[in-house]
């Protein structure tokens, strides 16, 4: 019997992974207290399989995870009315947050380690 080797975290990738996967699973875990449409409940559902693939090594988690968040802070920019309305907006927390989660993943470590350990 082969050793189930599946897990929701990896404690043995850098910092910057480990926090974006956390945060891929709060962002669906908040999304699914706060309600939302169908394509919002799609678009949850995405985040947890991006944050269960970063967590088992798999390149296609890490391009989801880094196209879900650029799509959202896009969505985020765009319903605020652009930049400077995000910024004195409600969506500025979430915005934070969405923006926090693509920095961590576009970081120049979590790049290098994606690049090279992910299958």
């Amino acid at each position: 019997m082969p050793f189930d080797t599946r897990r929701w975290v990896d404690p043995s990738q850098p910092q910057t992974l480990q926090f974006a996967c956390w945060l891929l699973y709060a962002n669906a875990i908040i999304g699914l207290l706060f309600g939302g449409s169908v394509l919002g409940i799609l678009g949850l559902a995405a985040s947890v399989l991006a944050g269960f693939g970063i967590a088992n090594e798999k390149r296609w988690g890490y391009f989801l995870a880094v196209a879900l968040t650029g799509l959202e802070v896009l969505l985020y920019v765009v319903v605020a009315g652009g930049i400077i309305g995000a910024i004195s907006s409600a969506v500025l927390v979430p915005l934070a947050f969405t923006v926090a989660l693509f920095a961590l993943l576009l970081h120049p470590q979590s790049r290098d380690y994606q690049r090279i350990w992910f299958k």
